[in-house]
């Protein structure tokens, strides 16, 4: 029998043309998930079939071509740019004498790599065990042996068997130590609710620029790199957005055609802060010869974890590699529908704050408000939330304060207003500020 090796990096790449009616998948996205992971692709075997076959996936011809290939460039790894079954990949396995691994296993590793926080950790094991779940088909030989020794001898239980109680026993304690981590994220999420706090969450294909445009709006140093899956673990930090006293931005972990559906149930308590934001920033690259395609993608994906219902501003990103002007663009209702700007330049990003701040402001309160001296724990509140840009006191010891702030939470704060709590302008100004 065939012992599995445990490493290599120099690795073939495979890709089939399938006739399903689906979007093909691009070998060149398979070249930069084999270089994220730190394979080196040192060939590439490429195919079509009406069908993928039973047994082998590729069929027993191009098998052979792929063994040869293997000989002769030395390669102890081959990447396949779509999902192997269990049966498949140890069938390949046994015939090339290397390690094989279909497009999910290659994911997965990438987000071994790029897990550093203890949730991301925990995630990103659940999915492996959950994968690995549906491997264990008896196609290496040390999964095949009897316990042995004094005491044990007899029906027993296979190699086999034993892993699969430990795998799955592994499962459920990885589930619910996430169970707590996806209470505590609810707890925080509520916490932002309660307060009125706008969270906007950055989306879209990965590798489009979310973390650059994530550095560059709060200026946070997240790792940014040209390469796919950069950033994993989800980054929340609160930016300035004008006319708002405060919105919170995320940072998620980029989407890829055909996600893994064991990492989307891994992953749900980091989605769901896409799920439960205010705002979508759906961020595209202009530059990709395929970005129609991508957002399409993008957009299956938001409607496969719930978030399809979030409203969302489409970002086209890299308008310094089309030569594209900043600009925004408005939907029939009048509202930002699309911005156009480049993150790694900062050009147009200001275009985009302002975007953002016509997105959550419709229902904002602006201007000067009156409160009576006896009001004092409604001024506390005010300057709490950063609601309050500048205050005045009158003669008669009334606090006059230049608030901005979402009706509803003002409301929340003042409760029943009475007549003549607002005026147009403070006592001795010239500045004709609105009243609310």
């Amino acid at each position: 029998m065939f012992e599995r090796p445990t490493g290599g990096e120099r690795a073939i790449l495979v890709h089939l043309d399938l006739a399903t009616g689906q979007h093909p998948q691009q070998l060149e996205e398979l070249v930069e998930l084999a270089s994220s992971a730190g394979a080196e692709p040192v060939a590439e075997v490429r195919g079509s079939r009406a069908a993928p076959d039973p047994r082998l996936f590729i069929g027993r011809g191009k098998a052979d071509e792929l063994r040869r290939a293997v000989s002769e460039h030395g390669a102890d790894l081959v990447l396949f740019n779509h999902t192997l079954t269990p049966s498949q990949e140890r069938n390949l396995e046994r015939l090339l004498q290397c390690r094989v691994l279909d497009r999910t296993g290659l994911i997965l590793d990438i987000f071994a790599q790029r897990a550093r926080s203890f949730e991301g950790k925990l995630q990103v094991e659940l999915a492996q065990l959950t994968h690995l779940a549906t491997r264990l088909v008896r196609g290496w030989t040390h999964l095949e042996r009897q316990k042995g020794g004094i005491g044990l001898r007899g029906p027993g239980e296979t190699q086999l068997e034993t892993d699969r109680r430990l795998i799955g026993g592994r499962i459920r304690q990885l589930r619910r130590r996430l169970e707590k981590v996806r209470a505590q994220r609810g707890q925080s999420s509520r916490a932002r609710a309660r307060a009125d706090v706008p969270v906007v969450s950055l989306v879209g294909y990965t590798n489009a620029g979310k973390s650059t445009l994530f550095n560059r709006l709060t200026g946070a140093g997240v790792y940014a790199a040209d390469q796919l899956f950069a950033t994993l673990d989800p980054t929340l930090r609160r930016i300035e957005v004008p006319g708002l006293p405060g919105v919170v931005l995320a940072d998620t972990v980029g989407f890829i055609r055909h996600l893994p559906h064991d990492l989307v149930a891994a992953f749900q308590s980091t989605l769901q802060e896409t799920r439960d934001a205010t705002l979508l920033l759906h961020l595209v690259d202009l530059s990709h010869p395929e970005r129609e395609s991508l957002q399409e993608q993008v957009d299956e994906v938001l409607e496969e974890i719930g978030a399809d219902g979030v409203p969302q501003i489409v970002v086209m990103n890299k308008i310094d590699a089309v030569g594209a002007s900043p600009r925004i663009d408005l939907d029939e209702e009048g509202h930002p529908a699309r911005v156009w700007l480049s993150a790694a330049t900062g050009e147009g990003v200001e275009l985009l704050l302002e975007a953002i701040s016509r997105r959550l402001r419709p229902d904002q309160a602006a201007g000067w408000l009156r409160l009576p001296p006896a009001a004092g724990g409604q001024r506390a509140a005010l300057h709490r939330l950063g609601a309050v840009s500048e205050e005045r006191v009158d003669e008669g010891g009334n606090w006059w304060l230049c608030v901005t702030l979402p009706q509803p939470r003002l409301e929340r704060i003042l409760g029943e207003v009475p007549d003549g709590l607002f005026q147009a302008d403070p006592p001795g100004s010239e500045t004709g500020l609105p009243a609310i």
